[in-house]
């Protein structure tokens, strides 16, 4: 597929739901774009329903499809890695060493689980009561432990931010926890929470809500406390503490890997600080190369890097991709949205949603939603309308809730 410059005037990195709904938006409003999505994987999940299938409330199937599937007819698909980018060119390296050109670009990449940055994590993870929500194949595992674990010590970790849903690593803990609530054996169970940073959630206003699950589960918090091992046969995890290290036992842990900008990223002229695509937080264009967008995962934007945001920030880059083609000033401006829905037990969610600086952001009204409470409403829009609302409106250009800001 690799030929001359400008082989296509948008090439978008990545088939995930970022790149997938940039794909949409921009068709949505100039059908006649040349579009190309450089993706190589053959499935395409939607990683939101992972913590839902951990907690025995989907299957693992219901979150998955094949890529043919999803993406768009009106795309070129690259089915081949990004391997590197020459933006002075305005190219794109694939991983058989061709090129594909471009006019406008967009980085839709994603980011990298690091499991191998926890020692001896890769050798027990689906074993020796080792799981993570964070992986497909593992999830159903997760609920697996949860219905055999009658008794004992469960850990959940969280690693140092940014990481995908910050939520995702409570929302394992507490479904665990409702569950063994369920069947009575919570009293039995010496639940912790490791936590690498110094709060419960990083926006102050869901922690009283949140707080009372802690208290209600008898949940221990750990925090300033990061994994650095794992040993699956001997059942031991070790964390690194204000003070040092520490070794604990454990029957189960629920363990999330650290996350870094992906290497070909790293690598790139396009990374700022950390390895991060280097884009203006309002815009999502890049700060040195004007045709080029990034949004989702891949980001240095300081915003929860949640599939809401993608949401939000996918028409975002249409609008202002279009506007750079006619020449135009940038009209469309992101507040840092992201909705993280906190699972609390099952059939209660406190719905998250905030912007930069942790300002609520929320997008409906408080009867539905009752503020900052836990509600069954909330659990029926995770549970029920989102996963429609993903397959059938966001990857393809129907853009719900979701209408641009304005600059200035």
């Amino acid at each position: 597929m690799a030929g001359s410059k400008a082989e296509f005037e948008v090439v978008i990195v990545g088939g995930g739901s970022s790149g997938i709904a940039t794909a949409a938006s921009l068709h949505k409003r100039e059908p006649s774009l040349r579009i190309a999505i450089i993706e190589p994987a053959a499935k395409h999940y939607y990683q939101p329903g992972w913590t839902m299938v951990g907690g025995g409330v989907f299957k693992a199937p219901q979150t998955v499809r094949d890529m043919a599937a999803v993406m768009p007819d009106y795309v070129s698909w690259i089915s081949q890695a990004a391997t590197a980018f020459e933006p002075d060119k305005n190219e794109v390296v694939l991983e058989d060493g061709s090129r594909v050109g471009y006019i406008f670009l967009v980085v839709a990449a994603g980011l990298k689980l690091d499991w191998d940055g926890i020692e001896g994590l890769s050798d027990t993870l689906g074993h020796n009561g080792v799981t993570s929500n964070y992986r497909y194949d593992l999830a159903p595992y997760t609920w697996d432990l949860v219905q055999r674990t009658r008794s004992g010590r469960a850990l959940f970790t969280q690693p140092p931010m940014p990481i995908k849903c910050a939520g995702a690593p409570q929302k394992a803990m507490y479904l665990s926890c409702s569950e063994w609530e369920r069947r009575g054996c919570l009293k039995d169970m010496d639940v912790h929470f490791h936590n690498a940073g110094g709060v419960l959630f990083g926006v102050a206003d869901y922690v009283p809500a949140l707080m009372e699950y802690v208290e209600r589960y008898g949940i221990t918090l750990d925090l300033n406390e990061r994994l650095t091992a794992v040993d699956g046969s001997a059942k031991t995890a070790t964390f690194a503490t204000e003070g040092g290290t520490k070794t604990v036992d454990f029957d189960m842990i629920h363990v999330v890997p650290p996350q870094t900008a992906p290497d070909f990223i790293k690598a790139s002229p396009l990374a700022g600080e950390g390895g991060w695509v280097d884009v203006d937080p309002a815009t999502l264009r890049h700060t040195k190369f004007d045709n080029v967008f990034g949004l989702g995962d891949c980001t240095n934007t300081p915003n929860a890097k949640t599939a809401a945001a993608a949401r939000k920030q996918a028409p975002i880059v249409a609008e202002n991709l279009i506007a750079a083609i006619l020449d135009k000033p940038l009209p469309a401006g992101y507040d840092g949205y992201g909705s993280c829905p906190l699972t609390v037990e099952h059939g209660k969610i406190v719905l998250a949603e905030f912007g930069y600086g942790g300002k609520l952001l929320p997008s409906f009204p408080d009867w539905m939603l009752d503020g900052r409470k836990p509600t069954r409403r909330a659990w029926t829009l995770k549970a029920d309308i989102l996963p429609k609302i993903y397959w059938e409106a966001m990857l393809k250009g129907r853009e719900w809730l979701v209408k641009p800001g304005k600059l200035g």
